[in-house]
């Protein structure tokens, strides 16, 4: 994964909205838009950084809110403000051009990964300060690239919320099935005899368990500053494979944005 906009999935994924100086009536479009870089491993289990776009969006319509993170889009269709429910699409992007003996394994197209995600929120005071969130999202490649089944679920909590402000933690913990560990951790026998690293074929599971931490703050009533510490640890068969060995199990993700309400 040497493209950075599959790392800006993983980025932004977790990050929350934030809380707006003031709610419009719902038959306006508001929202906001946050545009910026971040810093994220090369591609999955890798040990190398570079610098990536990071750009995330929300914009609430007639109860609907559409969602952009990085090469992901989803929809919530719930009209109460707890529950949130609703598609998934977007893209995993290919792996290639890759130093090292992982770069000489067979290169990895873009999938194209639908499904659906729901989302319950307990807690909190008008703003959500104190609020508990959980979600769960699954996805399916509808491309042929890895024809796997991955699952993420996340636990959240506002630990700051006001008007301008906002700090919140999350943890979270993947799943993936054996189509898509072994597309993107897999090594088969001719692959291991042309890379030197050893055959490797793994089977479903966890695949990572993660961390983070984002916090932002709006200057005024349009402009501000949203950003991201996190790190995931690959566990299971994705931890034990020689892509991983090469590389790393901790994958860093950091970011940075200027953000925009209206």
């Amino acid at each position: 994964m040497r493209s950075p906009l599959r790392a800006t999935i993983a980025l932004a994924l977790f990050l929350p909205c934030t809380a707006w100086a003031q709610v419009p009536p719902d038959d306006t479009p508001h929202g906001q838009v946050a545009v910026g870089a971040g810093v994220a491993p090369r591609y999955d289990g890798s040990d190398e950084r570079r610098v990536i776009p990071f750009l995330l969006g929300d914009v609430r319509y007639r109860g609907v809110t559409l969602e952009l993170r990085g090469l992901r889009a989803r929809v919530d269709l719930a009209s109460d403000p707890r529950l949130s429910i609703g598609p998934v699409l977007g893209a995993r992007l290919n792996r290639d051009d890759v130093d090292g003996p992982v770069g000489l394994l067979p290169t990895i197209g873009t999938a194209v990964e639908a499904g659906g995600y729901v989302g319950y929120r307990f807690g909190g005071d008008a703003l959500g300060q104190g609020a508990l969130s959980t979600e769960l999202t699954v996805v399916h490649d509808v491309a042929g690239v890895h024809d796997g089944l991955s699952a993420t679920a996340s636990l959240g909590y506002a630990a700051v919320r006001t008007r301008d402000t906002f700090v919140a933690l999350d943890v979270q913990a993947s799943w993936a099935d054996r189509d898509y560990t072994r597309t993107y951790f897999g090594i088969g026998p001719a692959d291991a005899a042309r890379s030197g690293l050893a055959a490797y074929r793994p089977g479903g599971g966890f695949r990572d368990i993660g961390a983070g931490l984002t916090a932002g703050h709006y200057l005024d009533r349009h402009w501000g500053v949203i950003g991201r510490l996190g790190a995931t640890y690959l566990v299971g068969d994705a931890a034990d494979s020689p892509v991983t060995e090469q590389g790393s199990r901790w994958q860093p993700l950091a970011g940075l944005t200027l953000s925009y309400r209206f």
